[in-house]
């Protein structure tokens, strides 16, 4: 039952990492693929929180082509972090409550500890489309 625990928690906190990490762009103001769609259907939605990420959620099927790609790519590049700092979010941000940009925080005081795999994936920037 522990082991579930701290895995829900690492996936939580991953999540969390990697929406602050990657996925700020989907509501870029200025532009950004999704933008278009998010004042359509998400204009009243105050952005924090998860709940514009939520509100495309629920619009998924009438999004357009572009922002359902971008939202694809995310969750590829979600995955890929995921997968490569799960292990090390566990080994030193267990402890560390999820949200704030805390578990990012955690991982960059860990940096020169990280697994090869995880500090590359930190390392590469965001990239805008």
């Amino acid at each position: 039952m522990n082991r579930r625990r701290d895995d829900l928690l690492v996936l939580a906190a991953t999540v969390f990492c990697v929406i602050l990490w990657f996925g700020t762009d989907i509501y870029a103001q200025g532009g950004g693929p999704c933008v278009e769609d998010i004042a359509k259907f998400c204009r009243d939605v105050q952005p924090g929180g998860g709940r514009m990420a939520l509100c495309l959620k629920e619009h998924e099927k009438e999004l357009s082509e572009t922002c359902k790609q971008h939202i694809a790519e995310l969750r590829r590049r979600w995955k890929e972090a995921n997968q490569a700092c799960h292990d090390d979010v566990l080994k030193f941000c267990k402890d560390v409550q999820p949200g704030g940009g805390r578990i990012v925080r955690c991982l960059k005081e860990h940096e020169s500890e990280l697994s090869p795999e995880c500090k590359e994936r930190l390392a590469q920037p965001r990239r805008r489309k």
